[in-house]
């Protein structure tokens, strides 16, 4: 493979780096060489770095990452009254452990797939890639044999979730190959498909000799299903004449790949015979569809970017930046910021066995994740200063909901309904949020926007509106009872509830203040609450 000169120096460097590898892959050891090794690559100096973050931020900052959902009350209250020093990496191994784990991640690369899908239909693939992706990674299933399974992965879109890329290209051989390369390498080789790659040394042959890997490869919805399904359908037969002409939609695939002449595009063009652009794997043409998928796979979760592009994407996920931004644009061009750190970091991940756990546990234990956080830095400033502020994700901005209301996801339905499901059809409270909320995460962060159909979403939704209210069965009204004629102590509940903090003084102050003008303590509070679960705060991981 190759890499850039800056990455095979910084390679070097940890390499020959006296006891660089005496610890092993301990989250700890490698979390403190990536801090080190930052420091060094950006010179950083200690009066350029945020402060640390207090306990409750790193509390509400660690459920939303690990699990997706902010803590409750007394999940906060027993963590800040907790004096153990090691609490912090107690609590991480503990969310690591919670069934929300899987579930977390496999909704974030539900996002990564499915917002660069062809067509809508690939939405049925949607509940089977997050419900089997889950179901891998809360079983320790090592990253590089979950990639095998996308790639290799064969049935219908209900029932493999592992069909996904597949499905989300609708079978179309060269996008097919363009997104195995991006989700998994980070590499965006399609620039290559029409003509050598404008900034890289891709050239147009290699580009399509990584599609014959997959022109076998067809999906078609099945007939009479319903709702929807779509079969992952294979072609090995004979490369026949007739095989090769028209259009590539692929439906059924083809025998082989065949590269068209661009000047004479009415041709079949060019037959191409498989080859791995990073190593020297190559195949005949005539090998069947499971041979080549197959091999690909092994040597392309063998490669040195498998590791740096999954590395990448998760630091950019919990610090606000990636090494390599975009975080879907890595390659030998590509300059990274702190190499020596992405290098540290992505030779231990594989060490580790491509242990998805592994991962977290070690980026939530550097200094940099710590960090409290700044606004988006300016190209001048340097990065990993300090965290950056994001936007919470669909699902998590609903599960967030959820937990500040207390109201299971299944009972929302029937909120304002005398508790009775209605309406819903297919179309959920969580999939309106995650169409409100939702975006794209390989996009770069700071184009994501706050938008009128997300303050519509949390202002004008008849579920949430009843549930904030002071009726018999909410939790405010539940909340007000318990703590009877003790204001404060229902405000300090709502903050812990929706912020995961206590309220500040002044806080408190402009609370008692509003209360006492307010005609009824509820109508009071339900404002407050309404306030809150509104707020940038609570929108935003920071």
């Amino acid at each position: 493979m190759r890499l850039s000169a800056h990455l095979v120096f910084a390679i070097a460097t940890v390499l020959t780096a006296p006891s660089a590898w005496a610890e092993g892959p301990k989250p700890q050891a490698v979390a403190r060489q990536v801090d080190r090794l930052i420091a060094e690559d950006l010179d950083l100096s200690p009066g350029e770095l945020a402060p640390p973050i207090d306990d409750a931020i790193f509390l509400r900052r660690a459920h939303l990452d690990l699990v997706g959902v902010i803590p409750s009350p007394e999940e906060v209250r027993e963590f800040l009254t907790d004096e153990s020093p090691n609490k912090r990496r107690r609590l991480v191994n503990d969310l690591l452990q919670r069934p929300e784990y899987g579930v977390t991640q496999a909704r974030y690369w539900r996002d990564v797939i499915l917002s660069r899908r062809l067509e809508d239909r690939a939405l049925a693939v949607s509940d089977s890639l997050v419900r089997d992706l889950a179901g891998w990674i809360n079983a320790g299933e090592a990253w590089d044999a979950i990639a095998r399974r996308f790639i290799t992965a064969r049935g219908t879109a209900r029932t493999n979730g592992a069909t996904a890329i597949l499905v989300a290209q609708e079978g179309r051989t060269e996008e097919i190959a363009a997104e195995v390369s991006r989700v998994f390498l980070g590499v965006q080789i399609q620039c290559a498909q029409c003509h050598d790659h404008p900034w890289d040394d891709w050239k147009r042959e290699q580009f399509h000799e990584l599609a014959a890997f997959f022109p076998r490869v067809g999906v078609r919805p099945m007939r009479d299903e319903r709702p929807i399904d779509l079969q992952v359908n294979i072609a090995d037969r004979p490369d026949f004449p007739r095989f090769r002409k028209g259009a590539n939609l692929h439906r059924r695939g083809r025998p082989e790949h065949y590269m068209r002449d661009l000047e004479n595009p009415e041709e079949v063009g060019e037959r191409i015979e498989p080859r791995f652009f990073l190593t020297s794997l190559e195949m005949n043409a005539g090998t069947r569809d499971k041979a080549r998928r197959q091999a690909l796979a092994e040597d392309l979760t063998s490669s040195d970017w498998f590791a740096i592009a999954l590395v990448n994407r998760t630091w950019s996920e919990l610090v606000g930046e990636g090494f390599y931004e975009p975080v879907d644009d890595l390659g030998p061009e590509r300059e990274p910021v702190a190499p020596a750190a992405v290098a540290r970091l992505a030779e231990a991940f594989a060490d580790s066995g491509y242990d998805l756990r592994w991962l977290h546990r070690t980026i939530l234990s550097t200094e940099a994740y710590a960090r409290q956080s700044r606004p988006r830095r300016t190209p001048d400033e340097k990065p990993f200063t300090a965290t950056v502020v994001q936007p919470l994700r669909g699902d998590q901005m609903f599960d967030a909901l959820l937990a500040a209301i207390d109201v299971d996801e299944k009972r929302l339905r029937g909120v304002g309904a005398g508790g009775r499901q209605r309406g819903y059809g297919i179309v959920t409270p969580r999939l309106l949020f995650t169409q409100a909320f939702g975006f794209d995460p390989s996009e770069p962060r700071a184009t994501v926007q706050a938008t009128i159909p997300q303050a519509l979403a949390r202002m004008n939704t008849p579920q949430l509106n009843q549930a904030v209210r002071a009726l018999p069965t909410t939790m405010l009204d539940r909340t007000m009872r318990r703590n009877g004629r003790d204001t404060e102590a229902t405000v300090r509940e709502l903050y812990l509830r929706t912020l995961s903090r206590e309220p500040s003084d002044a806080e408190l102050a402009t609370v008692n203040e509003y209360t006492e003008d307010a005609i009824w303590r509820g109508a009071a509070m339900e404002d407050l609450l309404w306030a809150l679960i509104n707020s940038a705060e609570f929108s935003h991981r920071r």
